[in-house]
This record gives C-alpha cells, sequence and structure tokens, in this order.
C-alpha cells in the first residue's frame, strides 16, 4: 500500500473539471475500447521515452504497441493465461513477486527459480545449467514465460544492471525454445534520488526479435484506487491478442480512470506530483532503517540492503530462523501486534524461510519506528528462547 497522507485528491478533483472542459460531450463516462484510450497510450510511449538512453521509443513504438489493463496485476494474469498451459514451467526471479507466484499456482502453472548469486545477480552459467536439464529431461517445451522485476523489485528492492539484462537476451536467444519475457517495472517511478540508469529490454539491441513484455503501471506511484496499468512489447500481434482475452474481461480498463491518467500525465502533473513523494518516501524508508538500526537488529544478525526506491526492505536472519506462517517469530510478532510478510512466500520452493518483507509505504515516521521497536522486540524474544 501507498501513504494515504500524500494520494493526490486534489490534484484528481482539479483533472475532473479539466477533463470536464476538454470533452463536453462527457464521452469520458462512456465506455472506452478495449485496448484503451489512444490518448493514454501514446502518453505511455512519450513517458517512458523520458527515461535514460530511452528517448528513440518514441519513433519506435507506437499505439497498437501500448495495451491499457487494470492495474499491472492484470497484465500479469492476462499473459499467463495467453502463454501458458496447467502443468507449464515459468521461471522466476529468487525471491520473487509473491503476488505472481499466487496467481501462477492459481492457473495450475509451476515456478521455478532462477538461480542467482549470492549478490542477487543472476547465476548465468547456473541458469545454462537448468536449460540443459530441462531439455535432459524433457521438460524445456514446457517452460513457457520468464518474468522478472527490473526496477525496486517486490520484495527484494533490486534492480537488475543493464549488462545482466543483456546476457539473458543472448542466452535467451540461443535456446532451442522461444521464451517469452516479462519485465515488470510497476516501481521504476519511485526512485528516491535518480531513475536507474538500465534501460529496460524495450531499448536493447539483444532483444531485438525476441519476445519480452514490459509491464508498468501509472497508479502504483499516483493513486493505486485507479487501478490503471500498461504493457508494451514490439510484438503488437501479442499485444492485440491478450487485449482480445481483456476484453471477455471487462470491456476495457475503466475510461473514467484512463482519462484522468492521460491528463496528468499530459498536463506534467504527474511528474510534478513524483517529484513531491520521492522525498517523502526516502526519508520513511530512511526512518525504518535508522529505527532497526538503533534498536539493535543487526547486533542481532540480521542484515539487509537500504533500497534506493520502491517501498520494501528486504531483510535476512541469521540461518537456522524460520519466519513463515506460524512460526515462533510469525508468534511473537503477533504478540507485540506487528505484521511482515514472511519471505519463504516469495520463493517458487518455499525456501529459505529466514526472510522478511517489510513496508514502509504505509505508517508515518513515528509509527515507523514503534513498528521496528515491536519487531526487534520479537526478535529478542525468539532469540533469547
Amino acid at each position: 500500500f501507498t501513504d494515504n497522507a500524500i494520494l493526490p485528491a486534489d490534484l484528481i478533483e482539479a483533472s475532473v473539471q479539466r477533463i470536464r472542459n476538454k470533452e463536453p460531450d462527457k464521452g469520458y463516462l462512456q465506455y472506452g475500447i478495449n485496448q484503451g484510450r489512444v490518448g493514454l497510450r501514446r502518453a505511455v510511449i512519450e513517458w517512458l521515452a523520458t527515461y535514460p538512453g530511452e528517448a528513440d521509443l518514441s519513433e519506435q513504438l507506437g499505439i497498437e504497441n501500448v495495451l491499457i489493463t487494470n492495474g499491472s496485476q492484470q497484465a500479469l494474469y492476462l499473459t499467463a493465461q495467453y502463454l501458458c498451459d496447467p502443468g507449464d514451467i515459468v521461471l522466476v526471479e529468487s525471491p520473487s513477486y509473491f503476488v505472481f507466484l499466487e496467481l501462477l499456482k492459481g492457473l495450475g502453472l509451476r515456478p521455478v527459480s532462477i538461480p542467482t548469486h549470492g549478490n542477487g545477480h543472476i547465476d548465468f552459467e547456473g541458469l545454462k545449467a537448468l536449460f540443459e536439464t530441462l531439455e535432459s529431461t524433457g521438460d524445456l517445451q514446457r517452460v513457457k514465460l520468464l518474468y522478472f522485476m527490473g526496477v525496486y523489485a517486490n520484495p527484494s528492492a533490486r534492480c537488475w544492471d543493464e549488462a545482466d539484462k543483456r546476457a539473458l537476451g543472448r542466452l535467451i536467444g540461443s535456446l532451442p525454445i522461444s521464451l517469452p519475457v516479462v519485465e515488470d517495472v510497476a516501481y521504476r517511478e519511485l526512485y528516491f534520488e535518480r531513475p536507474w540508469p538500465a534501460k529496460s529490454l524495450l531499448s536493447l539491441e539483444e532483444w531485438k526479435g525476441l519476445p519480452y513484455l514490459y509491464a508498468g503501471t501509472f497508479t502504483k506511484p499516483f493513486a493505486t484506487g485507479l487501478k490503471v496499468g500498461f504493457v508494451v512489447s514490439a510484438e503488437r500481434e501479442w499485444v492485440q491478442n491478450l487485449a482480445r482475452i481483456k476484453g471477455h474481461q471487462d470491456f476495457g480498463t475503466s475510461h473514467f480512470t484512463q482519462a484522468i491518467l492521460e491528463d496528468v500525465v499530459t498536463e506534467g502533473v504527474y511528474e510534478g506530483y513524483l517529484q513531491q513523494i520521492r522525498p517523502h518516501y526516502a526519508a520513511k524508508m530512511k526512518a525504518l532503517d535508522a529505527a532497526l538500526r538503533a534498536f539493535g537488529l543487526i547486533e542481532l544478525g540480521w542484515r539487509w540492503e537500504v533500497p534506493e526506491g520502491g517501498l520494501l526492505l528486504w531483510a535476512i536472519a541469521p540461518e537456522g530462523w524460520d519466519t513463515s506462517i506460524g512460526s515462533p517469530f510469525c508468534e511473537a510478532c503477533l504478540r507485540h501486534e506487528v505484521i511482515y510478510v514472511p519471505g519463504d512466500l516469495c520463493f517458487a520452493e518455499n525456501n529459505p524461510k529466514n526472510c522478511v518483507r517489510l513496508s514502509f509505504g504505509v505508517l508515518n515516521e513515528i509509527d515507523l519506528r514503534e513498528a521496528a521497536r515491536r519487531f526487534v522486540a520479537a526478535v529478542r524474544d525468539v532469540a533469547g528462547s
């Protein structure tokens, strides 16, 4: 969740008034089309072209390369539904977005972790070996999708280096199968000081001709209740097929909320709002980090990387700890009235179990300090026992 205290109610109110003036026929309250408002799809391309090294996207992409969705979550579901059959394999990061893992389970799909090094970088030798093993067992043809979060990932808050993206493209291109890839960038706009410099798959030479999808959202950084996400791909047929499936579900994302997002992006309101909230979330992240340190979590053997963006902090307990639901630690946290996302939910194999996802999105700095105090108190309870 994001912070209610800074949700842009006034900006949305002003936007609605501008929309009424722009569209006196009240078309914004009518049905739209499956693929989304033309103006918003054009705005998506123009927005992506503002990122470092991606200016050429405004020339390379057209509105037929873009689909507007009900948040990026719908995009992920549509993609898995379109590409996969029950029993198929989907390769995921380790750790990965636990809601996506639950989505795969609901569709009868089997997530398999991509081998990684301790620093979170992809172990390409291990990944090659995985593909070889799958080929030897006859399972390679069942690998239908590879999914990763390129920027400030949920839950780890890590970012992919451009070198790793390029290396992955070369490896995917060498496989005897066609393997579609999804780069999920739901948190890309929520950097604290400067945008992550790595280009997206949309702009990398190694990915030309390969099947990939870029999944993003406007509403995670603006107002999640508006539920407007988008997907972009050089493969227009892929986008059009997703639009057809989407039409079976909802006949298109809410035309009204699309109109609001189109207005705030094209009028420069969106960028101005982002400039306000980035230091806000950076301060909250620093407050949580400082509180965990002050209450002695590091001395108790826990460790974490300080995130440079996003809404999450990924903390790792000493070996042997169990933070899963129903564990003594989980019960201790409930007694102290503090909750977290158990890390084992974020792994395809539900291991390891000594990680937690902490969010600084909702609480104010005072409450974040109190949450940290309670969390560390629960750690001390379990460590002492």
